[in-house]
């Protein structure tokens, strides 16, 4: 299943609540996510094994960096609420928050941004979503770096410098190149672009 935006139930006789109709879809569709911007719910598919590949060597890489660990944390999957709705909210595949995170719980399950340092997302086959939607929601968020790997264009993005809704600063790294992540993610990270690139392919038998 392609990558869907829906703007609200096709029958509905009173008010509707899209986090109501969020989780009615992921527990019809067990391993989909479903996430809220601008008042669209975006509904992605289960994610491929070389998606999780990347996502096991990108946490491998910070786990093992110094001081991570210490005031900061690496978690996969955590729900960060958004300013661009009621309701918003986003699921990054992987987040490097505030060790404190505990603390800024708003509702369902999704946290304050002001705890998120970066926020990390792997293309599948809402790519245009990853590089698009949602910029302008965690530029708005305020979140410090955001971070695509784009496995379609095999492409690094960095972004940063959040201002309203857009970055003032993006880069594109491709393979051949490393990567140093900014200071205010809170580890001494270099990341091998080629590297975290073939993760993300289908190996050949």
């Amino acid at each position: 299943m392609p990558a869907a935006s829906i703007e609200q139930p096709m029958d509905t006789d009173g008010p509707f609540i899209l986090t109501a109709i969020a989780d009615e879809i992921v527990e019809r569709h067990p391993g989909y996510r479903v996430e809220i911007i601008g008042g669209h719910l975006l509904v992605s598919p289960t994610r491929d094994a070389r998606h999780a590949g990347i996502l096991t060597d990108l946490m491998r890489l910070c786990l093992t960096s110094e001081p991570c660990g210490e005031q900061t944390e690496v978690l996969q999957n955590v729900a960060i609420k958004l300013p661009t709705g009621a309701e918003d909210y986003c699921i990054p595949d992987l987040v490097v928050v505030d060790a404190d995170i505990d603390d800024h719980l708003i509702e369902n399950n999704a946290y304050d941004p002001v705890c998120f340092r970066l926020v990390l997302e792997v293309t599948s086959s809402n790519w245009r979503d990853d590089l698009k939607t949602k910029v302008g929601a965690y530029a708005e968020a305020k979140v410090p770096v955001y971070m695509v790997v784009d496995r379609k264009h095999q492409r690094l993005h960095v972004l940063t410098e959040p201002d309203g809704s857009e970055y003032t600063s993006h880069r594109v790294h491709a393979p051949g190149e490393t990567v140093t992540l900014p200071d205010s993610v809170g580890a001494d990270v270099a990341l091998d672009v080629e590297q975290i690139i073939r993760a993300g392919q289908k190996k050949s038998h």
